[in-house]
Parts: C-alpha cells; structure tokens; sequence
C-alpha cells in the first residue's frame, strides 16, 4: 500500500556559477532541504525546499527542526488520498518552502506508484514550456554582455534585475534591447523602487519605444497602493511577486486592482495554495507567471511539472538550476534551450 513510512530531511548547498545580485542582495550559494518520502512499499518521493529568509522569513539552519513534527502528523497516510496530507501541511504556513516541499514529495511517490507522470496528475496541460534566463545586476557593461550571452544561447525571454540605480538601469535596459532585439523582457526590480522612480523608469523605456512585457514588484512587497498606482501608471504590465505569497495575498491584490500578473512560487506558497491562485487568477480574468527560488534540478522540477500540469503560465522563470553548480542533475524533464519538456 502507498502508506507513508517516513519523512527525511537532508540539506544540500550548492555554489552559483557566479554571484547573483538582486537589489539589496547577492548571494554566492543556495543552501537548500531535500525531501525524501518513503512509502510501506518501498517507493520513495522527492521534493525540494529553497528557504529565502528576504521573501518568506524561513533559515534554512530551523528546518530540520522540523522532520520529525512533520514524520508524525503524516505518517500512515496513504498518499493517494494526498488532499488529506495537504490539509494538515497546510498549517505549516510559516515554513511554505518546507509544505511545498513535502507536498510535493507527496505527489512524487504517487507518481511513482501508479506509474503516471506529476505533470498529468496535475493536468497534463502542456508538453513543453518556455523559460526564460535572468540578468542579474552588475556593471552596465556586465549586464550588457550576460543578455547577450543569454540571447546567443538560444533564450527568447530574459528577465533583467534592477532597482538599485534608476539611471543606470535604464541605460542598461536601453543597451540590452539594442543588441537583443526579438527578445521578450521582464523586467523585476524586486521591491527596490518607490512608486514615482518606478514611473519614471517605464515612462522613459516607453519614450524610447522599449517594450517589456511584465514589470515585477516595482515596490515594498506591503506597498498595495504603491503597486496599483504603478499600475495604473505604467504603459507596460505590472506584477506582483513578494506582495503575492498566499491565496489571500492574491485576493486582496485582485480586489484592489493591483495587478495584471501574479508571479506564483511554490517556494512562497506551496502546492495547495498554488492551485487555488491559479484558479483565483483565472477567474478575475489576470495573468500568471511563474518563478523560482534558489532550487537545484530536483526542485525545478517541481515548478516545472506544476506548470506543464496547470498550462497556467505565459511566462516561466525557472532558471535556478541553470545558475548553480551541480553534480548530478535529478529532474524528471529534459532541458532543450529553450525547453523544459517533461518526460
């Protein structure tokens, strides 16, 4: 039978190939919780956490604490009935890079089970997806030089960080499209401007006839007026992504007119909740995008069966694993730049 036999912990750190700067930020590693879910059978599951203490206020040094506290609510639990397992993995609501996790290691050994891939007990919506690879910030030369990388290699979407410096970042965007035209842009300045600096970077791409197609959480993640006067200020779409942690979080950014994107993390959210915003986006007729943390393979695989499964997304940024230096790679999908097809 497909009973749980027992939750185990592992942490994982792994290096970037070179460091990643995002506003107020730049880290050199990612240090990560591997999930593994054993069934009474043998089977095993896997998930992947990756904590960020800057978005959801989780150390990845308190996680462990938590196997065995998770090893005897679920055990015993057969894993066809995961809606039961999700329910009580819910509560976990201060650890949501730990419940997306074991969620998803939950669905992983089902799959294992009855022989059927996650993406099709998610939907099997799509077959393949589109990702895109991201710019982080530097020297406007850096920035320059790494889109062009990122465009020769084959992406067609880039995603471009800023929010640290409104004049260099627009000569940087300029510089960027002129050397990447046919690229897609999104462009995430992740919490780093206040509302008028975040109009008058959009106001001088359109000027210069630059078009992005997602403008990600140009202010404070708490900032919802600041967010909606964006929005209705700005030539191009705009998005929220750490204003948009929980199903209510993206309630709230519907009711008040916030937002045309939300940015769905499993990292932030979880499986559970996850679903319901796809949904709830769906309904109030918005959009959706999906992102990343720090995850190795094993955890991009997740965001990459979600969003195969739902077919939910015009955008993916799930380039994580492209970014870090790993010995093994443990996905259950092929990466064709610039694909993920799940397999």
């Amino acid at each position: 039978m497909g009973k749980i036999k027992s939750v185990k912990f592992k942490l994982n750190t792994f290096e970037y190939e070179k460091p990643f700067h995002i506003t107020n930020s730049i880290s050199t590693k990612t240090s990560n919780i591997e999930v593994c879910i054993e069934l009474e059978n043998g089977i095993l599951g896997f998930g992947e956490a990756s904590p960020s203490f800057r978005v959801n206020g989780e150390k990845v040094e308190t996680l462990p604490a938590l196997e065995p506290i998770i090893n005897d609510m679920i055990k015993g639990f057969d894993v066809k009935n995961y809606r039961q397992i999700f329910d009580i993995l819910d509560k976990f609501f201060a650890f949501p890079s730990i419940k997306a996790a074991v969620q998803y290691a939950v669905l992983d050994a089902l799959s294992e089970e009855i022989g059927l891939p996650v993406y099709k007990l998610l939907g099997g919506a799509r077959e393949k997806i589109e990702t895109d690879k991201t710019v982080s910030i530097g020297t406007i030369d850096d920035r320059v030089n790494d889109a062009v990388k990122i465009f020769k290699e084959g992406f067609r979407v880039i995603k471009i960080k800023v929010g640290e410096n409104l004049k260099e970042d627009i000569e940087a965007i300029e510089r960027i499209y002129e050397k990447t035209k046919g690229a897609k842009y999104i462009v995430d300045a992740n919490m780093g401007y206040t509302p008028k600096e975040a109009i008058t970077f959009v106001n001088e791409l359109y000027k210069k006839g630059i078009d992005i197609n997602v403008f990600e959480q140009p202010v404070k993640a708490h900032d919802i007026e600041g967010l909606k006067f964006v929005r209705f200020h700005s030539p191009f779409p705009v998005g929220a992504d750490e204003s948009a942690k929980t199903k209510y979080d993206v309630m709230r950014l519907i009711k008040e007119e916030a937002v045309d994107y939300i940015n769905i993390k499993l990292m932030k959210s979880g499986i559970s909740d996850a679903l319901a915003i796809v949904e709830i986006v769906k309904a109030a007729n918005l959009h959706l995008m999906i992102g990343c943390m720090g995850e190795s393979s094993l955890g991009i695989n997740q965001s990459v069966h979600f969003a195969l499964g739902t077919g939910a997304f015009d955008f993916h940024d799930l380039d994580s694993a492209l970014m870090i230096k790993e010995e093994k790679f443990r996905g259950k999908y092929k990466t064709e730049i610039p694909y993920h097809i799940a397999i």
